[in-house]
């Protein structure tokens, strides 16, 4: 893979931090951080996936794939964070810099995959729960399932696949929100849609994909992302894992357009599956 030809990335792109919004009487606001990372706002406490607001990708926050796109939410206007969810371990998922400002802040729970708990332990994080796949956990009156993937898992060349990888579907009153973490096309999809149908919003990657004859085992291209969308069952999808650090050979803006081109041939309904500016919302009213 490092003999193929990669894409050239701007060095920087312009981002303006957001305030969250206030919930009000919304179910939940989703807000975009950047890459995988989201601030999910609700009635019952305030989660963040994936959390990195390091300026790379890699170990220590200052080595690997640099940030081109600085986060949408600065990490000083959070607001209170009761609840953490860690899909894997992947620099670029799990930020040790960043997961030590949040134990320091607000000491919040953490829920992720089986094998997590020792590198969320080392950043100071204390309350730690590991599930395996489709068992669920509690957190502050929401319902949190861990869900498969097809993804593998590594921080060193000595520890693949020790542990899990996956995604999580969270219920807020009568509403779910579903995260894929990292995922290659799947039937899990299906099986997730299955289970848990309707799915009120799902955040689904569409980047970090090229060469195929490398990266198809282990993450989506748009049309596959498209596909998982239909597979969800899901009312809307908001594509993620792109356009913050380059991780793969295509070019910086291909994965939105890629998406785009998909919904086009799928004949999905305007704004089925689209993307959010980086600091962006979403709101997710409640069940009438």
């Amino acid at each position: 893979m490092m003999r193929e030809p990669r894409a050239r990335w701007p060095t920087h792109v312009d981002v303006t931090p957001s305030a969250p919004p206030p919930l009000g009487d919304a179910a939940a606001v989703i807000t975009f951080i950047g890459h995988a990372s989201f601030l999910i706002q609700t009635p019952h406490g305030n989660l963040l996936i994936d959390p990195v607001y390091s300026q790379h990708a890699g170990p220590f926050g200052v080595l690997g794939p640099r940030r081109v796109r600085q986060p949408g939410v600065r990490f000083e206007d959070l607001p209170a964070i009761a609840t953490v969810l860690l899909s894997h371990n992947h620099y670029d998922h799990c930020d040790v810099p960043t997961l030590r400002r949040i134990a320091t802040r607000w000491h919040p729970q953490v829920i992720t995959p089986l094998g997590n708990a020792r590198v969320l332990r080392s950043a100071g994080l204390r309350r730690v729960e590991e599930r395996d796949w489709w068992q669920a956990a509690a957190a502050d009156s929401l319902s949190i399932t861990v869900t498969p993937a097809r993804h593998f898992s590594a921080r060193t060349p000595f520890d693949r696949n020790r542990a899990l990888w996956g995604g999580f579907v969270i219920g807020v009153g009568a509403r779910k929100i579903y995260f894929a973490g990292d995922s290659a096309y799947d039937a899990c999809f299906r099986q997730i849609g299955e289970r848990f149908a309707p799915i009120d919003l799902a955040l689904i990657p569409i980047g970090a994909y090229e060469p195929r004859w490398f990266m198809k085992y282990v993450h989506m291209n748009p049309e596959e992302a498209v596909q998982a969308h239909v597979d969800l069952q899901a009312v809307r999808s908001i594509g993620m894992h792109f356009g913050t650090f380059q991780l793969t050979a295509e070019a910086i803006d291909d994965p939105v357009r890629g998406l785009a081109e998909a919904c086009q041939r799928r004949n999905l309904a305007a704004g089925a599956f689209s993307t959010l500016a980086h600091g962006a919302s979403h709101i997710i009213v409640p069940q009438s």
